[in-house]
């Protein structure tokens, strides 16, 4: 399985939601897990885990003149702390850059969704910020899943409401997560028109996140929600709930709909701390997570997404 993580704007937090994912997968006694730095701007796992340059994205991208295996991926990537495998990106942005460059424009690409392929793989791709034209895009358009991590300031939603049609065309599976403090994500789903698959607090100590071993560990605060998020990206999909006759066409978990919302439109002020509670939305789908305000959620499957 492959997934893509990525933003429109800003550091939402795509590196840290995409190593605690690989952390804190589903069957992971069961399952060989890679997080493959795929960041143009340049790499953080190298300096996070204490790697040396090498092997690495760049080794990886110089193989592919030569490999046509898929298998050959592991041979770049480090073994880190909670069983998961990383292939990091040279920190610097320009090597990062030409090296990403290298296996979007030959069969790296090919040689990542092939070793995603086989049984038993979960390969998590932090493609960083998703900018036009960036040579990520090879990867992700080639993902199962394309989860867009989004913050919640107006600032933030106003780049994400730009590209999310586009983004949603990616992939089969589009997502959208929602991260830190802002507007409630109620308001923000009725702005943008699409339903979110989840929403995590902004956590300064998010990073250790990526050390998580203690089955205690896994049961506390945010990586309970990361776990939670990772079984429903590990799901197979469900299907969405039909269009009532005459109205618009149903949403389904990530994927923006026809009535996003138009430049320009703007979102309703942050209630107060002593606003009343928005009213109960409708409820989601069989299978698909609820949708959910800021403080409180309960996806189909019980567990705590937001």
């Amino acid at each position: 399985m492959l997934i893509a993580v990525g933003s429109v704007k800003a550091a939402p937090g795509v590196t840290t939601v995409t190593t605690a994912l690989a952390a804190l997968w589903p069957e992971a006694q069961h399952t060989r897990r890679l997080v493959a730095e795929l960041d143009p701007s340049g790499g953080d796992l190298a300096v996070r885990y204490g790697l040396p340059a090498t092997p690495g994205l760049a080794s990886f991208a110089a193989s592919t003149r030569r490999t046509r295996e898929p298998a050959a991926v592991w041979d770049h990537t480090h073994l880190v702390s909670g069983g998961s495998h990383v292939l990091p990106a040279p920190p610097a942005a320009a090597q990062a850059h030409a090296a990403l460059t290298i296996l979007a424009s030959g069969p790296g690409s090919s040689l990542l969704h092939g070793a995603a392929a086989n049984p038993g793989v979960a390969l998590l791709a932090d493609c960083g910020r998703l900018d036009p034209a960036t040579p990520a895009e090879a990867i992700a358009r080639r993902a199962d899943v394309l989860l867009l991590v989004s913050g919640t300031r107006p600032d933030e939603l106003a780049h994400t409401a730009t590209r999310l049609v586009e983004l949603a065309a990616w992939t089969p599976r589009p997502c959208l997560l929602l991260t830190g403090t802002g507007h409630a994500t109620r308001d923000v789903e009725r702005a943008l028109g699409v339903p979110t698959i989840g929403r995590l607090p902004h956590d300064p100590t998010g990073a250790a996140l990526t050390r998580i071993t203690s089955p205690a560990q896994r049961r506390r605060g945010l990586a309970r929600r990361i776990a939670a998020l990772a079984r429903a990206l590990a799901a197979p999909p469900a299907t969405p709930r039909p269009t009532p006759a005459g109205g618009p066409p149903a949403a389904v978990p990530g994927v923006p709909p026809q009535q996003v919302r138009t430049a320009g439109a703007s979102l309703p002020g942050p209630p107060s701390p002593s606003a009343p509670a928005s009213p109960p939305s409708a409820p989601p789908s069989a299978g698909e997570p609820a949708r959910r305000d800021d403080q409180h959620s309960t996806s189909a499957r019980k567990e705590p997404l937001s």
